[in-house]
């Protein structure tokens, strides 16, 4: 496994509820809003962990009419995943602004 992929594999599921806080999506676009932030993400990686966010009760999904072809499962956020996402972003900007440092620090040097 890449280091991006390890990378990446840490912060997906935060990535995820941060969409879906916006606004309610269902799995494909959801794939697509990762894709256009640059993180690039297949569809195989995304649902199991929507099933495991819905099973943790963080999301709630909801079958709706789709205009172009079957019925969409559409995710929302729980009041536990608003409280497991503000608990990320404190993680991330814990571990971030570090690490950001010590990067900038060492291309200073170079």
């Amino acid at each position: 496994m890449s280091v991006r992929s390890q990378l990446l594999k840490g912060i997906l599921e935060g990535c995820i509820l941060a969409i879906i806080s916006k606004e309610s999506v269902y799995g494909y676009e959801l794939a697509m809003k990762l894709q256009g932030q640059g993180i690039d993400v297949s569809e195989g990686s995304i649902y199991p962990i929507l099933l495991r966010l819905q099973k943790d009760k963080l999301i709630q999904g909801e079958m709706r009419k789709s205009p172009s072809g079957p019925n969409r499962k559409y995710y929302t956020l729980t009041a536990k995943g608003y409280e497991s996402l503000a608990s990320f972003k404190k993680n991330w900007n814990s571990l971030k602004v570090p690490v950001d440092q010590l990067l900038t620090e060492e291309e200073e040097v170079e």
